[in-house]
């Protein structure tokens, strides 16, 4: 799978984890940015992330900053996005199974490394289940329209 990851300041180191424990499961990771702990402005990375994972560049998106908050409230900004803060394996499986989230949001300061890692992998595991979870999707499909 190809992956777009992002952080600002506050998500950087745990990107740099993220990163290295992705590209280990075989996936391609596509690094947005930031590049440093040099504070920065979260809806600049939230926006390549989602527009890369959008425009069908990339299959999904994990964006990170301290809470995941403005991440995901950027991120859900770029229509065709569906974002996701989780903070714990189950909401991130369920989030591609029920709502076909195509990006996850992370706070670095609220979740742990070891548990930021088993969040990423229930997330990319996660299937669409489809059926009576499509019909909603598409009425937040619409909601952008």
């Amino acid at each position: 799978m190809r992956i777009a990851i992002g952080s600002d300041h506050a998500g950087f180191d745990l990107k740099q984890e993220l990163m290295v424990h992705l590209e280990a499961a075989g996936h391609t990771v596509v690094d947005m940015g930031t590049t440093s702990r040099e504070s920065c402005d979260y809806p600049d990375y939230a926006r390549l992330v989602a527009e890369a994972v959008a425009a069908g560049r990339c299959d999904r998106g994990i964006l990170i900053c301290g809470t995941g908050i403005g991440m995901s409230i950027a991120a859900n900004k770029v229509p065709g996005v569906r974002a996701a803060l989780c903070a714990e394996p189950y909401s991130a499986r369920m989030a591609r199974e029920h709502n076909d989230a195509n990006v996850l949001c992370l706070g670095a300061r609220v979740t742990g490394p070891g548990l930021a890692l088993e969040i990423a992998d229930a997330f990319l595991a996660g299937e669409f289940a489809g059926g009576r979870h499509a019909r909603r999707v598409d009425k937040i499909r619409d909601l952008e329209k």
